[in-house]
């Protein structure tokens, strides 16, 4: 069977990773003498690659990253060595497995949309599905859903995710129906999935920004548990704390 007639059957299977190496596969094999089994290994992992690479293509076109933001454009050494300690060891993603969130806090400039995006793009590659979306813009597709309908396939757009980065998040206090969406979406995800959520207000703030405190607790207590927190002035710690609503605050 020659080079063109298993180009041909490839294409009919679909096999298109195969399709592409196969002349060099074949001299390859000729060149150094491969045994059959070696030579369909080779094409078999070919189109093994290629399709993990339009998989990982198809993960980071669907997460809507705002850019191209990953760790191999990310200017570690500015942060503290606590801080990239922290930041290698969510680089194995091990957090979703385990369902554990991510709070990325600090000043504008720090690189918290960035380090966000590049854990996404990290979990993309991982096989996890991502989605990213700043705080503003989901409350108002959450208004704009309840408009037409659509807010409960809405709620399960972003459930249904592995990871969901919320950034930009307390700009300005809520109002009751965005503090009611925000619950609603944090109960749903709370035993399932992943949050990063990126801010430049001090979690202390946060229960400030709902109308109703029990609220705000029932919320917060579901997000701050057990989350990886990372401060990106240089601090950064593992915050176990939940939000006090007879103090209304969160003890560090």
């Amino acid at each position: 069977m020659d080079e063109v007639i298993i180009s041909k059957l490839a294409k009919e299977l679909r096999l298109s990773g195969m399709v592409e190496t196969l002349p060099l596969r074949l001299q390859e094999a000729k060149n150094k003498s491969l045994a059959y089994e070696e030579f369909l290994g080779l094409i078999l992992q070919d189109e093994k690659q290629r399709r993990e690479c339009k998989s990982i293509a198809h993960r980071i076109k669907g997460a809507k990253f705002e850019e191209e933001k990953t760790f191999e454009n990310l200017d570690m050494k500015k942060y503290s060595m606590e801080v990239r300690q922290i930041i290698n060891h969510l680089m194995s993603n091990k957090y979703i497995k385990e369902k554990q969130n991510v709070i990325i806090l600090g000043p504008t400039g720090t690189g918290k949309t960035h380090l966000a995006q590049a854990l996404g793009h990290q979990a993309c590659r991982a096989g996890k599905k991502v989605k990213f979306i700043r705080a503003n813009n989901l409350f108002s597709k959450f208004q704009a859903s309840r408009a037409d309908d659509s807010w409960k396939e809405m709620i399960t757009e972003y459930t249904k995710t592995d990871l969901l980065i919320l950034d930009d998040f307390g700009l300005k206090a809520l109002t009751p129906l965005q503090a009611s969406d925000l619950y609603e979406l944090i109960a749903e995800k709370y035993i399932s999935s992943s949050f990063i959520i990126t801010s430049n207000r001090k979690t202390e703030g946060w229960l400030e920004l709902f109308p109703e405190p029990v609220m705000a607790n029932a919320a917060l207590d579901r997000v701050v548990h057990k989350s990886y927190c990372i401060v990106l002035d240089g601090e950064s710690y593992r915050k176990n704390a939940i939000p006090k609503l007879n103090k209304g605050e969160i003890e560090m």
